[in-house]
Order: C-alpha cells, then structure tokens, then sequence
C-alpha cells in the first residue's frame, strides 16, 4: 500500500497560491482605489482572510465579490471592507462597537489596527462560527455578542467608532448619540442600487458632520431602519 505524505506538493502550493492572491487583492483591488493608510493595507496583507471563509469558496477568499458566508449573508468585497478601515482610521485602545459581525474578518481587523471591539451578530449561528475563527486566530480585545446591534440597549458617547458592516435603507441618526466626541462612524445607506457610503463624525463640541464617500451596494442589515415611502 501507499504510505500518504504528510505535507503534499499541492498544500504548499496552495499556501504560496494564497500569498499571492493576498498581494494581489492590495495591489490590485484595494490600493489603485484611494487606500492608501499603510496600516490598513498592512492589516489586510497580513490577516488571512481565507480563513473566514467556508473551504468550497477558499478559490475566492482573494476576488473582488461578494463571498458566500452562510444563512444566506456574504462577506463585503476587500475593497470595501478596505475603505471602510481606512475611513475609521480607528487607534489603538479605541472602543469600537460593530453592528454586523458576519464571518468576523472586518472584527479582526479592526481589532489588528488596536481597537478594543464590541460585535453584534443578529444571527446567532454567524456569531458562533466567527468566536470560533477568532479563537483560532487568537484574536485578542473583541466581544461577540449574538443580538441585534442596531437596536442594542448601550450607554451614549460610549464608542470611538461604530463600524455598521450592512447597508440600512434609512440613515440610522439615533446612533450618532452612541458616538464620544471625536468619534467616527461608517454606514453605507440607500437601496439598490442608489446606495452611498458614509463617514459621520463627532467633534469635541457634540457637533456632527457627514461625508458622503463613494456609490456602492452592500447587503441590508436585518431589522434596518427603513424609509418612509409613499402610496399613491
């Protein structure tokens, strides 16, 4: 009989092949698009994302889509995900609450540039699988929690950041009261497919200001805020 290897030329290929298709997604997705924070493109040349996803899409961890997560979710695409770190410029020992963990890549990631990350998942089974990708990864300074972010009972001006992961139909104002001063939030807001991304901020003073940052389509959040919309 045959006696198996116990690393075989196809698992080493496959890790150069996932080196590759990582430098490749910064330098050919993400950096010819306007990110250019070094550390935000460090983290994503660094963090294995292939790890977030299920093993039958690990051919697209890499690729500018939208990738299959479970439960009928999908990951956002890098370059969004990109904007959206670049956009939050989130600093170490900042706290920053999540609402959407997903696979829980973006929740590594914000906790690789030295936030301390509090994560909602509406959908329990996500959660659960993305603690377990985290432990793996011993990923330090986040809590899950399994719940529903947008409409959480938290303490005002309690988050540097808010980092909301799916669309919402209707600009969720309430969560600028989550916000401390000097604080950032990035939502992106709409319907399909007249969605934009957002960057809202706080200044010392309570004041709040919106920069709308790019056109997009990203998947709505469960129980989004939706628009008033009018029957004739």
């Amino acid at each position: 009989c045959q006696i198996p290897r116990h690393r075989p030329p196809e698992t080493r290929m496959l890790a150069n092949d996932i080196e590759t298709a990582r430098f490749n997604m910064v330098e050919q997705q993400i950096r010819p698009f306007e990110v250019i924070d070094p550390r935000v493109l460090d983290t994503l040349q660094t963090m294995p994302r292939e790890r977030f996803v299920g093993d039958e899409y690990q051919g697209l961890a890499y690729a500018d889509v939208a990738v299959p997560i479970g439960d009928g979710q999908e990951m956002m695409k890098p370059v969004q995900e990109a904007h959206l770190l670049q956009a939050l410029n989130v600093q170490p020992g900042e706290s920053v609450l999540e609402i959407g963990t997903g696979s829980g890549f973006l929740t590594a990631c914000l906790a690789a540039l030295g936030g301390v990350v509090t994560s909602y998942e509406i959908r329990t089974a996500l959660s659960e699988a993305a603690a377990e990708r985290l432990r793996t990864l011993q990923v330090q300074n986040v809590e899950l929690v399994a719940g529903d972010g947008l409409h959480a009972s938290l303490a005002p001006e309690s988050f540097q950041v808010i980092a909301v992961t799916g669309s919402v139909p209707s600009y969720p104002a309430y969560l600028e009261e989550l916000l401390a001063p000097g604080g950032r939030m990035f939502a992106v807001v709409g319907e399909a497919p007249a969605m934009h991304a957002m960057l809202v901020s706080k200044n010392a003073g309570g004041e709040v200001w919106k920069e709308s940052l790019f056109e997009t389509v990203v998947p709505a959040l469960d129980n989004a805020p939706q628009p008033d919309h009018f029957v004739f």
